[in-house]
């Protein structure tokens, strides 16, 4: 599974198309805000009835979200035993440099800045998916 955590319709529905052009079928939860995206990780609100087991393969993290931003989702992410290990890619249309230095100081395991060409979004996903989903040895449950 993969969570993707993105605000922007627009951003979603092109992530969303990135990945089924790119023949990724793993299973894709989209939550909106910072604060649906900690519910869900840590089963609680909406999501209290979630197995605890199945935690996503990864996370693709938006930064700039609603209610609960994603640094703060990521250093909650990394503060919780369980969940520390999971890996967080930050998927954003950033270019703060600030951004970049507390997302990597926070614990991420990746940072992307989101291409503005389709063309080379649809590649940057197929390396993440590729990476993350196929190559990638995730720790232990």
């Amino acid at each position: 599974m993969i969570l993707l955590v993105e605000d922007n319709p627009d951003d979603e529905a092109l992530t969303l198309r990135a990945l089924k052009k790119n023949n990724i079928a793993n299973n894709i939860i989209v939550v909106r805000d910072g604060v649906e995206a900690l519910e869900f990780l840590f089963c609680a609100g909406a999501y209290a009835d979630r197995d605890p087991c199945e935690q996503p393969q990864v996370v693709l993290l938006d930064l700039k979200l609603p209610k609960v931003d994603g640094l703060e989702v990521l250093r909650r992410i990394r503060a919780d035993e369980g969940t520390r290990l999971l890996p967080v890619v930050i998927l954003t249309s950033s270019k703060e440099e600030q951004d970049l230095i507390k997302g990597y100081s926070l614990g991420a395991n990746s940072y992307v800045r989101k291409p503005v060409d389709f063309n080379r979004f649809i590649e940057a996903v197929r390396q993440l998916g590729m990476y993350w989903l196929v190559l990638n040895e995730p720790p232990p449950r």
